[in-house]
């Protein structure tokens, strides 16, 4: 007489033993793809999700590839529905947001690259050229963040009068203007050293220093401030 037993799915468990190793040993004690694999599984309540975990890592290079992709893009791989999409894309912006408390809501900024990691995570990857202003004052506390324009691939049309209005509105003492290069290089153009000349000479008028301009690609960075060219 033979008794018929279910036979377990090979990734039985697997769930489980994913999340017991994040506990004991962080995401350090994870590859890439189990990272990205425990992620799933809060969106993707049953199956073996480490396929695709592999497949996105496979089509977006890595991680950061895999963050960085739009929630239509996300949708493309076979697997991946609005709900998963949608929680990649969260799990990047939460981080903006703890970057922006850790690094950005500091007591003072003291040099440029106390705010970097936090400037690369919310424009370093964006597809088109965005310009930014943090507004600070004589503490040099940031008091404010301002999106000033979003343009294309390869330009955005600054208007100084709008960051000088911002700066006065805020009650400002210092600026520190950002903007990222979506093409890679981190070299300054010559309508970036202009539009910086102008500013410094704008502001100064209303006792308001240029503190630094900074550029900045996904993988670097660019500050005019520590090149001597301000």
């Amino acid at each position: 007489m033979s008794i018929n037993k279910k036979i377990k799915p090979h990734y039985h468990g697997h769930r489980e033993r994913l999340k017991d190793r994040y506990i004991k040993g962080g995401v350090n004690a994870l590859a890439d793809y189990e990272a990205l694999e425990l992620l799933l599984t809060f969106a993707i309540p049953t199956g073996d999700v480490k396929p695709l975990a592999k497949e996105l890592i496979k089509k977006f290079n890595n991680i950061q590839g895999v963050l960085d992709a739009s929630v239509e893009t996300l949708m493309e791989v076979k697997g991946i529905g609005k709900h998963s999409a949608v929680l990649l894309n969260v799990i990047k912006d939460i981080g903006s947001l703890y970057l922006r408390h850790k690094q950005v809501h500091k007591k003072t900024i003291t040099n440029t690259r106390d705010i970097i990691d936090y400037l690369i995570s919310i424009i370093g990857n964006s597809q088109d050229e965005q310009f930014l202003t943090l507004f600070l004052n004589v503490s040099n506390e940031i008091i404010a963040e301002e999106v000033i324009t979003i343009g294309t691939i390869n330009h955005a049309t600054v208007y100084p009068r709008k960051i000088l209005e911002s700066a006065i509105k805020y009650k400002a003492l210092r600026l520190i203007l950002v903007h990222n290069h979506p093409g890679g290089t981190l070299d300054p153009s010559f309508s970036d050293i202009t539009l910086t000349s102008k500013l410094k000479t704008m502001s100064n008028l209303f006792d308001i220093e240029v503190y630094d301009h900074i550029i900045v690609t996904k993988n670097g960075y660019m500050s005019f401030s520590e090149k001597k060219i301000l």
